[in-house]
């Protein structure tokens, strides 16, 4: 088919064609096994776009001289599902007894009843259900429909892999040679999705065919295609592996990783005030009372690039990661918040001791509010030695826990010195 697209037409015809994905298709793998032992089994692809979820799907039932059903969860409900059980019945009961493989793209998109429609007819082995996905399947197909399928994990493709699609693209006479130096940038922009790689080409191949090139130049490619992003899902999978990658960069003090996720986040689309959020969170969970300056950073670089926006404010947060991924590190803070949440709310509602409470009337003076407290401030020191302040029969819980790092050293040893005072007065 010439007219065909470019990626309809490079669609690999046989397992030995599909570049990529050898960990689950080479020899002995997973997926070579399965097709391999004639029995089709239910099953989840799940990866990023364009790394072949869909060319597996079908080769499966080419393997198994299957009927091939496609449904797309953006476009399709109930009606498709019914549809594809009417036709898996008509295939079973058909002369030729033929099965049938029912591949639901971006299964994720279906609500809970959607796929649970489908479980009566996998279990009944009316047709093997395949779903694809490029988001994790623990949170976004439902228990039920899971356990019922294995999860096979895609992986981007690899530069060598989207090379290699390239030359299979020359092949046709598809695409005109390229640049070395244009070669590389096409592969970058691809970002591992041969679907984005193949489309591209395309693009290039029909400019490139209008001003009658013989070669495509770096030069030229970069005019083409200009400053477009690559590709970042907001909102999925690879956005909060890629949020998590930044936070685990600054709590583990490396300024080089932490600044190269910010400026991967950034140069994919994400919101800098979404950016900045995250790092006031990170500066009070990870770095708290070791180095206070850090939160007051990380909301002085909200602030900058509130007044700045893009990209002269991104700078700003590229100050505050560094800080922050350089600062003395201490989550004392934030074990000592969720260690005494976890025990009020386990524990009873204890009254609060007398003499903390407020006195505002002669009544609740003549009931003896607040009767005995010693204010601090006219106490030596300005500590009232022996005083307590958590209610009656309650042994101190000891939540907070400084660390030796930063601030906190200097914290710690003032605890120590106040509860010294503390012994020797009672």
């Amino acid at each position: 088919m010439p007219h065909a697209p470019l990626a309809e037409r490079l669609r690999p015809k046989s397992l030995g064609e599909v570049v990529g994905q050898q960990h689950l298709l080479g020899e002995g793998m997973p997926l070579r096994i399965a097709f391999e032992s004639g029995q089709p089994h239910s099953c989840i692809l799940w990866g990023p776009p364009g790394t072949g979820k869909t060319t597996i799907a079908r080769l499966m039932a080419d393997a198994f001289d299957a009927q091939f059903i496609s449904i797309s969860a953006v476009l399709g409900g109930v009606k498709d599902i019914r549809d594809a059980v009417e036709a898996a019945q008509r295939a079973r009961d058909g002369l030729q007894q033929q099965r049938t493989i029912v591949f639901v793209d971006e299964v994720h998109r279906f609500n809970k009843s959607q796929q649970d429609a489908f479980l009566p007819h996998v279990e009944s082995g009316l047709f093997t259900f395949i779903g694809a996905t490029t988001e994790n399947p623990s949170f976004e197909v439902n228990s039920a429909l899971l356990s019922r399928a294995a999860v096979y994990v895609l992986q981007p493709l690899t530069e060598a892999d989207l090379q290699q699609i390239v030359g299979k693209a020359q092949a046709l006479g598809a695409v005109p040679p390229l640049e070395p130096a244009a070669l590389s940038r096409l592969v970058a922009y691809a970002d591992g999705d041969a679907r984005r790689l193949l489309n591209t080409l395309e693009t290039l191949a029909v400019a490139a065919t209008q001003e009658q090139l013989g070669e495509i130049t770096d030069a030229w490619l970069l005019k083409v295609l200009g400053e477009r992003m690559r590709r970042y899902d907001k909102g999925g999978e690879q956005f909060y592996d890629t949020i998590s990658a930044l936070h685990k960069s600054v709590r583990g003090s490396d300024p080089d990783a932490a600044l190269y996720w910010l400026i991967r986040m950034l140069d994919g689309g994400a919101d800098p005030r979404y950016m900045a959020r995250r790092m006031i969170r990170m500066a009070a969970e990870d770095v708290g009372l070791a180095d206070p300056r850090a939160l007051r950073l990380a909301l002085d670089s909200a602030e900058v690039y509130e007044r700045l926006g893009s990209p002269e404010g991104e700078l700003a947060l590229a100050e505050c990661v560094v800080y922050l991924a350089m600062a003395p590190k201490s989550n004392a803070v934030y074990n000592a918040f969720n260690e005494a949440r976890a025990f009020v709310r386990k524990d009873g509602t204890r009254p609060v001791p007398m003499h903390l409470r407020n006195a505002p009337t002669q009544l609740m003076k003549d009931l003896a509010y607040g009767k005995g407290y010693r204010y601090a401030h006219d106490e030596a020191g300005g500590f009232a030695a022996g005083e307590t302040y958590l209610p009656d029969g309650m042994a101190p819980p000891g939540f907070y826990r400084p660390v030796d790092r930063g601030l906190e050293i200097r914290i710690a040893e003032k605890l120590r010195e106040l509860r010294r005072l503390n012994d020797e007065s009672s």
